[in-house]
């Protein structure tokens, strides 16, 4: 398949790694922002591939780890209402609040449906004209532009009973919070190659020259995260420090200009909390004053519902690249798939589920 087999060739994979043997000489630690990029290392075994030297540290780039634990209360406050259709992309269901997840509200009778695009959602709520629905609109720059769009729809269309619970967060200002953080380690980034196909490589170059980090843009096949490791590498062992585009078949540096202006109409950037990190400021989106009657905690007043993180759950260090999940006590013991007791466990992106799926279930790599 083009784009795709020709990026998983062991032949072109080995030069990479011996390129990347060669010009390391010292140790150094990388961390890859993106879930998606954490489950292909994982899967593929490229950390164990690597120098010795060089240390993965897993991002929290995973949209569902990093959706706050009062927002999915909000959410199901929200779907255990009678009149609404509560409408959600599937890896959301399982994923624990204080108490239950949006599996357990259907099983309770709530009417929680699986989509596969907001505009499916905004499509029930006009054939349902006599109930609430509400799209649960999670995720990075990645997927805010469809449910920007959405929204778009619903106020040119005059579909009044269409509301969005909106949790979108921004990958730049974690990126600062991780390098201003007293424990951090890391000393370069892999960026998420698809966040920049929709905003652009624009915000990167200010990050590297403050923190003094090197920041490539990559993609997600195992020869996409070896050249961005690659060149990571180079560059720490140069002492550069500047972004670099090693995904410019699909990202170009100015981005999607289309997207960037749907969601600078619909949304406004304001503070953030994150599962296991706390409050980022000017880190994520929520709805604009105009947009404001398609606000779901807004239409259904939870504005002021807060919960606290659970004390035994750790991914919030996994999310920072302090543990890797296997440090976790909880691990694998009574923290699995199929009773997960953080988001990180639940996400098909979740770093702790990839450490799972891959039986990574000790220490392999220093």
């Amino acid at each position: 398949m083009k784009y795709l087999d020709e990026f998983s060739n062991p032949d072109l994979a080995r030069n990479l790694l011996d390129q990347i043997h060669d010009a390391t000489d010292r140790r150094w630690a990388i961390m890859e922002v993106c879930g998606g990029q954490t489950h292909s290392i994982i899967r593929h075994g490229i950390d164990q591939l690597l120098p010795d030297e060089i240390e993965m540290i897993h991002g929290p780039g995973c949209p569902v780890c990093v959706t706050p634990l009062e927002i999915i209360d909000k959410a199901l406050e929200i779907a255990s209402r009678p009149d609404v259709i509560f409408c959600s992309f599937g890896d959301m269901l399982r994923v624990p609040g204080s108490s239950k997840d949006l599996f357990r509200i259907k099983s309770e009778g709530g009417d929680v449906r699986v989509v596969y695009s907001p505009l499916d959602a905004l499509n029930i709520a006009r054939d349902n004209p006599d109930r609430q629905v509400v799209f649960f609109g999670i995720g990075f720059e990645t997927t805010a532009p469809a449910n920007a769009m959405t929204v778009y729809q619903a106020k040119r269309l005059g579909v009044k009973n269409f509301s969005l619970l909106v949790s979108h967060v921004l990958v730049p200002p974690a990126v600062a919070a991780i390098m201003e953080s007293p424990d951090c380690r890391v000393q370069a980034f892999l960026a998420a190659g698809h966040v920049c196909c929709v905003m652009g490589t624009a915000e990167y170059p200010p990050l590297t020259e403050k923190y003094r980090v090197p920041i490539v843009v990559t993609g997600f096949e195992p020869l996409d995260i070896l050249e961005g490791i690659r060149r990571t590498v180079i560059q720490l062992e140069s002492g550069r420090h500047e972004m670099e585009n090693a995904y410019s078949r699909a990202v170009r540096p100015e981005g999607n200009e289309p997207a960037k202006a749907m969601l600078a109409d619909v949304f406004e950037v304001t503070d953030r909390a994150w599962r296991g990190i706390g409050m980022i400021p000017r880190s994520g989106w929520r709805l604009a004053p105009k947009y404001r009657e398609f606000d779901a905690e807004y239409r259904f007043a939870v504005e002021d519902l807060h919960t606290a993180e659970s004390s035994i759950c750790r991914s919030g260090e996994v999310l920072q690249g302090l543990i890797k999940p296997h440090e976790c006590a909880a691990f694998g013991k009574e923290c699995t798939p199929r009773n997960p007791l953080g988001a990180t466990m639940v996400s098909s992106e979740g770093a702790c589920a990839a450490y799972y799926l891959y039986r990574r279930l000790e220490v392999t790599n220093a």
